[in-house]
């Protein structure tokens, strides 16, 4: 049984990402990112950035696409994290 790669990556991208959904609901629901760290978010954010360049330079839009949109969650995450202190 042979997969195609660009599924494989657009489920495994879907999952990463879909990941973060939960935390945000979480977050904006308590109205308290107590526990959240900062640096690993600041870092992790950074990291994310890096692989959407990359899947960009490399017209990789499973990477590009879910890569941004990763970005964008764990940005929210940050933001609430400081907003709701």
């Amino acid at each position: 049984m042979q997969i195609d790669s660009n599924l494989l990556g657009l489920i495994a991208a879907a999952c990463t990402t879909l990941a973060f959904v939960p935390q945000v609901i979480l977050i904006w629901r308590r109205r308290s990112a107590e526990g959240v760290s900062t640096g690993m978010y600041c870092v992790f954010c950074f990291g994310v950035f890096l692989w959407l360049m990359y899947g960009i330079s490399i017209k990789a839009w499973p990477i590009a696409i879910n890569n941004g949109i990763t970005l964008v969650l764990a940005c929210a995450v940050l933001i609430m994290k400081w907003r709701f202190r």
